[in-house]
């Protein structure tokens, strides 16, 4: 029987709350175990578990010389959203780890930025049977025009925990 994930139990939990409650305290959490995410505002929108929309603010820590999100706040972005959507979804006694992120900055970003990450069925149903695995998990970047200026992918793999030694 896989190991109950404390992350997933947490999500879980939030989500039921009312939404403005929900998305403070995912969005708390989220920044507290990846810190550069709270370095630069990043925002948990809403979550099934299955699909998740994050949100970065076109803030002036963000920005790049032309005043847009700059293209790493873009990776970021995206990476986040997909490792939510994997960490909540892994059992407790795996690791989730990027694999590799395959991004293509196509146009101009306008504005605040969002990313939806989802997973499948088969991709879910994979992660809870396979010890060792990877998946491709699809995200859509948008900006506040509503356009795609990034197109991405990200391979996300998982690996068992290692086992605390006591001395």
């Amino acid at each position: 029987m896989s190991k109950t994930n404390p992350l997933r139990k947490f999500a879980t939990w939030a989500i039921n709350k009312p939404d403005w409650l929900s998305r403070k305290l995912l969005t708390w959490m989220f920044r507290y175990k990846v810190k550069l995410t709270g370095t630069t505002k990043l925002e948990i929108l809403n979550t099934d578990l299955t699909t998740v929309t994050f949100r970065q603010r076109n803030l002036k820590r963000v920005q790049n010389h032309i005043g847009s999100v700059h293209a790493a706040g873009m990776a970021l972005l995206a990476e986040s959203a997909t490792g939510f959507v994997v960490g909540v979804n892994l059992p407790g006694d795996k690791l989730p780890l990027i694999k590799s992120m395959d991004l293509k900055y196509v146009k101009r970003a306008t504005g605040d930025m969002q990313a939806v990450a989802t997973l499948t069925k088969d991709q879910l149903e994979l992660m809870q049977l396979e010890d060792k695995g990877e998946v491709w998990v699809d995200v859509k970047v948008t900006d506040a025009t509503g356009i795609e200026p990034v197109v991405c992918q990200m391979v996300w793999a998982w690996v068992p925990r290692k086992k605390q030694v006591v001395n």
